[in-house]
């Protein structure tokens, strides 16, 4: 049963699926990483049955997804209604009251894959990227301790109903949502703040115009 298992490095929910691969899978590959490193191109060479993408911080090479037999799965933390780059950022800006994560087959454009499962959660008012970001990091772990125990009985994965609803976002999107500029209203400039701080992140910023640029804190 070989497994590749490629994750986020120091993500406390990334560990504890980790700890599950390593007792269960003894012998899966493991490669972890952090945003801005370059991919391992070593990994190219890895053949087998199972690649699990958990919170990667890179976008799976399409040789790697060819090299898989059975199932090549990633965890997005956003449910089908916002695929991509800054889904979080997106819903709260949107105004979302039920968000959530999705399970799904990975093909060569970042999520557009067949959908194997979502979780959703409720949003409330008092709600920061960084709070539902957390909530989907744990619905993100126990979907994948039923995914990966599915795996291990050598049951079929589901296959949900549901389909994605829009193109992918994309970072120029994403960094369009952080400017602000003087003709926007006080409570637009609120949303797009709201919708874009999170801790050790740049978020919003000012655009006098001028070519100068201001951040928001």
């Amino acid at each position: 049963m070989s497994l590749l298992f490629i994750g986020k490095k120091d993500d406390p929910c990334c560990q504890r699926a980790l700890e599950f691969v390593e007792t269960h899978f003894p012998d899966a590959a493991i490669c972890l990483g952090q945003r801005g490193e370059p991919f391992p191109n070593d990994l190219l060479s890895w053949k087998g049955n199972t690649l699990v993408s958990y919170l990667s911080p890179w976008i799976i090479p399409q040789a790697l997804l060819e090299n898989t037999r059975v199932n090549a799965l990633n965890f997005h933390p956003g449910p089908p209604e916002y695929p991509g780059i800054g889904c979080t950022n997106f819903a709260l800006y949107n105004g979302e009251t039920v968000y959530g994560v999705t399970c799904h087959h990975m093909a060569a454009k970042v999520d557009t894959g067949p959908i194997i499962a979502v979780r959703r959660f409720p949003v409330f008012p008092t709600d920061t990227v960084w709070s539902v970001t957390q909530r989907c990091y744990a619905h993100i772990l126990v979907l994948f301790y039923e995914m990966a125990s599915k795996i291990m009985a050598g049951e079929p994965l589901p296959v949900s109903a549901e389909t994605w609803t829009r193109e992918p976002y994309k970072r120029r999107e994403l960094n369009e949502l952080c400017r602000l500029t003087p003709d926007m209203t006080p409570e637009e400039q609120a949303r797009r703040i709201r919708a874009t701080t999170y801790p050790g992140m740049p978020g919003a910023w000012f655009d006098r115009g001028d070519g100068v640029a201001e951040t928001s804190k």
